[in-house]
Protein backbone atom coordinates (compact mmCIF):
# COMPACT_ATOMS: atom_id res chain seq x y z
CA UNK A 1 0.00 0.00 0.00
CA UNK A 2 1.37 3.44 -0.32
CA UNK A 3 1.75 5.93 1.80
CA UNK A 4 4.45 8.83 3.07
CA UNK A 5 5.77 10.18 6.55
CA UNK A 6 7.72 13.05 7.21
CA UNK A 7 9.39 14.08 10.34
CA UNK A 8 11.63 17.05 11.80
CA UNK A 9 12.97 17.67 14.95
CA UNK A 10 16.21 18.73 16.85
CA UNK A 11 18.24 17.21 20.05
CA UNK A 12 21.21 18.36 21.80
CA UNK A 13 22.11 21.05 18.64
CA UNK A 14 21.38 17.96 15.91
CA UNK A 15 18.57 18.90 13.52
CA UNK A 16 17.07 16.47 11.42
CA UNK A 17 14.27 15.38 8.71
CA UNK A 18 13.79 11.72 8.23
CA UNK A 19 11.27 10.61 5.16
CA UNK A 20 9.49 7.44 4.70
CA UNK A 21 8.16 6.30 1.40
CA UNK A 22 5.79 2.81 0.89
CA UNK A 23 4.84 1.71 -2.59
CA UNK A 24 2.88 -1.77 -3.01
CA UNK A 25 4.95 -4.57 -2.62
CA UNK A 26 3.82 -8.35 -1.78
CA UNK A 27 6.25 -8.27 0.91
CA UNK A 28 8.33 -6.41 3.28
CA UNK A 29 11.31 -4.52 1.37
CA UNK A 30 13.14 -1.59 3.25
CA UNK A 31 15.75 0.27 1.05
CA UNK A 32 17.89 2.31 3.05
CA UNK A 33 18.95 5.47 1.37
CA UNK A 34 21.07 6.86 4.21
CA UNK A 35 25.23 7.83 4.97
CA UNK A 36 27.32 5.09 6.09
CA UNK A 37 27.35 5.85 9.47
CA UNK A 38 23.64 4.66 9.51
CA UNK A 39 24.75 0.89 8.26
CA UNK A 40 25.71 -0.45 11.58
CA UNK A 41 22.16 0.26 12.50
CA UNK A 42 20.86 -1.54 9.63
CA UNK A 43 19.09 -4.55 11.61
CA UNK A 44 17.71 -2.04 14.19
CA UNK A 45 15.72 0.42 11.89
CA UNK A 46 14.40 -2.95 9.76
CA UNK A 47 13.63 -4.04 13.01
CA UNK A 48 11.31 -0.58 13.92
CA UNK A 49 9.89 -0.84 10.13
CA UNK A 50 8.40 -4.07 11.06
CA UNK A 51 6.36 -2.70 14.19
CA UNK A 52 4.71 -0.32 11.51
CA UNK A 53 4.18 -2.37 8.14
CA UNK A 54 3.62 -5.87 6.80
CA UNK A 55 4.29 -5.71 3.64
CA UNK A 56 5.28 -2.99 0.90
CA UNK A 57 8.80 -1.47 -0.58
CA UNK A 58 9.73 0.89 2.09
CA UNK A 59 12.21 4.08 1.61
CA UNK A 60 13.66 5.76 4.46
CA UNK A 61 16.01 8.81 3.65
CA UNK A 62 17.42 11.09 6.18
CA UNK A 63 19.36 14.56 6.44
CA UNK A 64 21.04 15.07 9.67
CA UNK A 65 22.75 17.89 10.29
CA UNK A 66 25.71 17.53 13.24
CA UNK A 67 27.86 20.88 13.58
CA UNK A 68 30.10 19.28 15.58
CA UNK A 69 30.58 16.19 12.68
CA UNK A 70 30.30 19.28 9.77
CA UNK A 71 33.24 21.16 11.72
CA UNK A 72 35.52 17.78 11.90
CA UNK A 73 34.30 16.58 8.24
CA UNK A 74 36.12 19.63 6.70
CA UNK A 75 39.50 19.71 5.17
CA UNK A 76 41.36 20.75 2.54
CA UNK A 77 44.52 19.39 0.31
CA UNK A 78 47.60 21.26 0.87
CA UNK A 79 49.61 19.86 -2.06
CA UNK A 80 46.88 20.13 -4.62
CA UNK A 81 46.63 24.09 -3.24
CA UNK A 82 50.75 24.28 -3.61
CA UNK A 83 50.55 22.76 -7.17
CA UNK A 84 47.41 25.22 -8.34
CA UNK A 85 49.32 28.35 -7.12
CA UNK A 86 52.31 27.24 -9.28
CA UNK A 87 50.11 26.78 -12.27
CA UNK A 88 48.90 30.11 -11.73
CA UNK A 89 52.79 31.66 -11.62
CA UNK A 90 53.53 30.13 -14.97
CA UNK A 91 49.87 31.81 -15.95
CA UNK A 92 50.80 35.00 -14.82
CA UNK A 93 54.13 34.88 -15.82
CA UNK A 94 53.75 33.38 -19.75
CA UNK A 95 50.88 36.23 -20.07
CA UNK A 96 52.84 38.71 -18.08
CA UNK A 97 49.95 39.70 -16.02
CA UNK A 98 50.83 42.12 -12.98
CA UNK A 99 48.22 41.39 -10.86
CA UNK A 100 49.16 39.76 -7.70
CA UNK A 101 47.41 35.65 -6.64
CA UNK A 102 45.54 35.45 -3.81
CA UNK A 103 43.79 33.31 -2.05
CA UNK A 104 40.46 34.20 -4.11
CA UNK A 105 41.91 32.61 -6.91
CA UNK A 106 42.73 29.98 -5.35
CA UNK A 107 39.33 29.30 -3.62
CA UNK A 108 37.83 29.21 -7.08
CA UNK A 109 39.14 25.54 -7.24
CA UNK A 110 36.18 23.11 -5.38
CA UNK A 111 38.76 20.16 -5.16
CA UNK A 112 41.50 21.85 -2.75
CA UNK A 113 38.62 21.03 0.09
CA UNK A 114 36.98 18.25 1.09
CA UNK A 115 34.47 17.28 3.16
CA UNK A 116 35.25 13.53 4.46
CA UNK A 117 32.34 11.24 6.09
CA UNK A 118 32.14 10.75 9.68
CA UNK A 119 33.17 7.22 10.66
CA UNK A 120 30.67 6.68 13.40
CA UNK A 121 26.92 7.66 14.65
CA UNK A 122 27.32 9.87 17.82
CA UNK A 123 24.68 8.34 20.36
CA UNK A 124 22.60 12.05 20.37
CA UNK A 125 22.46 11.60 16.31
CA UNK A 126 21.16 7.87 16.66
CA UNK A 127 18.56 9.05 19.32
CA UNK A 128 17.38 11.60 17.21
CA UNK A 129 17.00 9.63 14.19
CA UNK A 130 15.11 6.88 16.06
CA UNK A 131 12.32 9.63 17.20
CA UNK A 132 11.75 10.94 13.68
CA UNK A 133 11.85 7.52 12.13
CA UNK A 134 8.93 6.71 14.63
CA UNK A 135 6.95 9.38 13.93
CA UNK A 136 7.24 9.42 9.94
CA UNK A 137 6.56 5.68 10.24
CA UNK A 138 3.26 6.36 12.41
CA UNK A 139 2.35 9.17 9.55
CA UNK A 140 2.75 6.76 6.75
CA UNK A 141 0.57 4.30 8.70
CA UNK A 142 -1.89 6.62 9.02
CA UNK A 143 -1.97 7.04 5.62
CA UNK A 144 -2.12 3.74 4.44
CA UNK A 145 -4.83 2.85 6.93
CA UNK A 146 -7.02 5.67 5.27
CA UNK A 147 -5.98 4.19 1.80
CA UNK A 148 -7.28 0.80 3.12
CA UNK A 149 -10.78 2.38 4.50
CA UNK A 150 -11.15 3.12 1.25
CA UNK A 151 -10.35 -0.20 -0.70
CA UNK A 152 -12.46 -1.79 2.51
CA UNK A 153 -15.20 -0.39 0.88
CA UNK A 154 -14.26 -1.21 -2.75
CA UNK A 155 -14.09 -4.68 -1.95
CA UNK A 156 -16.88 -5.20 0.30
CA UNK A 157 -19.25 -3.64 -2.62
CA UNK A 158 -17.80 -6.18 -5.79
CA UNK A 159 -18.08 -8.98 -3.00
CA UNK A 160 -21.89 -7.44 -2.84
CA UNK A 161 -21.73 -7.16 -6.30
CA UNK A 162 -20.15 -11.22 -6.64
CA UNK A 163 -23.11 -12.95 -4.46
CA UNK A 164 -26.14 -11.20 -6.39
CA UNK A 165 -24.69 -13.08 -9.60
CA UNK A 166 -24.02 -15.82 -7.46
CA UNK A 167 -27.65 -16.14 -6.93
CA UNK A 168 -29.11 -15.59 -10.00
CA UNK A 169 -26.36 -18.66 -11.26
CA UNK A 170 -27.83 -20.62 -8.67
CA UNK A 171 -31.60 -19.59 -9.99
CA UNK A 172 -30.31 -20.29 -13.70
CA UNK A 173 -28.95 -23.67 -12.84
CA UNK A 174 -31.80 -25.10 -10.80
CA UNK A 175 -34.07 -24.02 -13.75
CA UNK A 176 -31.75 -25.82 -16.35
CA UNK A 177 -32.64 -29.52 -14.83
CA UNK A 178 -35.82 -29.86 -15.99
CA UNK A 179 -35.57 -28.18 -19.35
CA UNK A 180 -32.49 -30.52 -19.91
CA UNK A 181 -34.51 -33.48 -18.21
CA UNK A 182 -36.96 -33.37 -21.29
CA UNK A 183 -34.19 -32.49 -24.24
CA UNK A 184 -32.55 -35.36 -23.38
CA UNK A 185 -36.04 -36.98 -23.80
CA UNK A 186 -36.84 -36.07 -27.00
CA UNK A 187 -33.53 -36.47 -27.99
CA UNK A 188 -33.95 -40.19 -27.01
CA UNK A 189 -37.19 -40.27 -28.40
CA UNK A 190 -35.90 -39.36 -31.81
CA UNK A 191 -33.12 -42.36 -32.00
CA UNK A 192 -36.04 -45.13 -30.34
CA UNK A 193 -39.13 -43.82 -33.17
CA UNK A 194 -39.82 -47.43 -33.60
CA UNK A 195 -38.74 -48.77 -30.70
CA UNK A 196 -39.69 -49.15 -26.77
CA UNK A 197 -37.38 -46.57 -24.71
CA UNK A 198 -35.42 -48.20 -21.64
CA UNK A 199 -37.02 -45.91 -18.74
CA UNK A 200 -34.41 -47.32 -16.13
CA UNK A 201 -31.48 -46.51 -18.36
CA UNK A 202 -33.04 -43.61 -19.09
CA UNK A 203 -33.49 -42.22 -15.82
CA UNK A 204 -29.60 -43.25 -14.97
CA UNK A 205 -28.55 -40.89 -17.94
CA UNK A 206 -31.20 -37.98 -16.46
CA UNK A 207 -29.17 -38.77 -13.17
CA UNK A 208 -25.79 -38.51 -14.61
CA UNK A 209 -26.83 -35.07 -16.40
CA UNK A 210 -28.24 -33.47 -13.62
CA UNK A 211 -24.92 -34.51 -11.68
CA UNK A 212 -23.06 -33.00 -13.91
CA UNK A 213 -25.12 -30.07 -14.24
CA UNK A 214 -25.88 -29.15 -10.63
CA UNK A 215 -23.37 -26.56 -9.34
CA UNK A 216 -24.71 -26.50 -5.96
CA UNK A 217 -21.34 -27.58 -4.13
CA UNK A 218 -19.44 -25.33 -5.84
CA UNK A 219 -22.17 -22.13 -4.98
CA UNK A 220 -21.95 -23.34 -1.53
CA UNK A 221 -18.50 -22.89 -1.68
CA UNK A 222 -18.60 -19.78 -3.21
CA UNK A 223 -20.82 -17.94 -0.47
CA UNK A 224 -18.87 -19.70 1.96
CA UNK A 225 -15.85 -17.90 0.91
CA UNK A 226 -17.38 -14.70 0.19
CA UNK A 227 -19.05 -14.29 3.92
CA UNK A 228 -15.77 -15.29 5.54
CA UNK A 229 -14.07 -12.07 3.07
CA UNK A 230 -16.34 -9.90 4.72
CA UNK A 231 -15.80 -11.66 8.10
CA UNK A 232 -11.84 -10.52 7.51
CA UNK A 233 -13.02 -6.87 6.33
CA UNK A 234 -14.66 -6.41 9.52
CA UNK A 235 -11.74 -7.26 12.19
CA UNK A 236 -9.04 -5.38 10.55
CA UNK A 237 -6.58 -7.90 12.34
CA UNK A 238 -2.89 -7.65 10.76
CA UNK A 239 -2.28 -9.66 7.65
CA UNK A 240 -5.39 -9.53 6.25
CA UNK A 241 -3.96 -9.29 3.03
CA UNK A 242 -2.59 -12.42 2.63
CA UNK A 243 -5.58 -14.10 4.05
CA UNK A 244 -7.68 -12.62 1.17
CA UNK A 245 -5.42 -13.33 -1.07
CA UNK A 246 -6.07 -17.66 -0.73
CA UNK A 247 -9.65 -16.98 -0.77
CA UNK A 248 -9.75 -14.91 -3.86
CA UNK A 249 -7.56 -18.01 -5.35
CA UNK A 250 -10.07 -20.28 -3.84
CA UNK A 251 -12.95 -17.98 -5.76
CA UNK A 252 -11.66 -17.86 -8.65
CA UNK A 253 -11.22 -22.05 -8.46
CA UNK A 254 -15.33 -22.50 -7.93
CA UNK A 255 -15.89 -20.00 -10.09
CA UNK A 256 -14.24 -21.42 -13.00
CA UNK A 257 -15.72 -25.06 -12.08
CA UNK A 258 -19.08 -23.21 -12.47
CA UNK A 259 -18.56 -22.08 -15.40
CA UNK A 260 -17.37 -25.36 -16.63
CA UNK A 261 -19.80 -27.26 -15.80
CA UNK A 262 -23.00 -24.83 -16.46
CA UNK A 263 -22.41 -25.09 -20.34
CA UNK A 264 -25.14 -22.35 -20.87
CA UNK A 265 -24.38 -19.12 -22.32
CA UNK A 266 -26.64 -16.83 -20.37
CA UNK A 267 -24.84 -18.53 -17.19
CA UNK A 268 -21.46 -17.92 -18.90
CA UNK A 269 -21.83 -14.44 -19.47
CA UNK A 270 -22.41 -14.27 -15.20
CA UNK A 271 -19.45 -16.56 -14.43
CA UNK A 272 -17.62 -13.62 -16.81
CA UNK A 273 -18.66 -10.83 -14.84
CA UNK A 274 -17.75 -12.77 -11.56
CA UNK A 275 -14.51 -12.91 -12.66
CA UNK A 276 -14.47 -9.99 -13.58
CA UNK A 277 -15.30 -8.63 -9.91
CA UNK A 278 -12.60 -10.93 -8.36
CA UNK A 279 -10.11 -10.36 -10.49
CA UNK A 280 -10.01 -6.69 -9.71
CA UNK A 281 -10.26 -7.68 -5.99
CA UNK A 282 -7.00 -9.75 -6.53
CA UNK A 283 -5.04 -6.75 -7.61
CA UNK A 284 -5.86 -5.02 -4.39
CA UNK A 285 -5.43 -7.31 -1.62
CA UNK A 286 -2.30 -7.87 -3.19
CA UNK A 287 -0.37 -5.02 -1.28
CA UNK A 288 -2.86 -4.91 1.73
CA UNK A 289 -2.17 -5.57 5.05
Amino acid sequence: MTGFGRATGEHQGITGVVEVRSVNHRFLEVLLQLPRRYFEKENEIRSIVKRYAVRGKITITATIQNPDLFQQSLGYQPERAAVYYQLLRQLQSQLKIREQIKLEHLLRFSDIFEQSEPAELSEAEWTLFQKLLQEALHAMRTMRREEGEFLTKDIQQRLKKIQQLLEKVEKLSIQRIPRERERLRQRIAQLFESDEIDEYRLEMEIALLADKLDVTEECVRLRSHLEYAHRLLRTRKTEVGRQLNFLIQEMHRETNTIGAKANDAEISQLVVQMKEEIEKIREQVQNAE
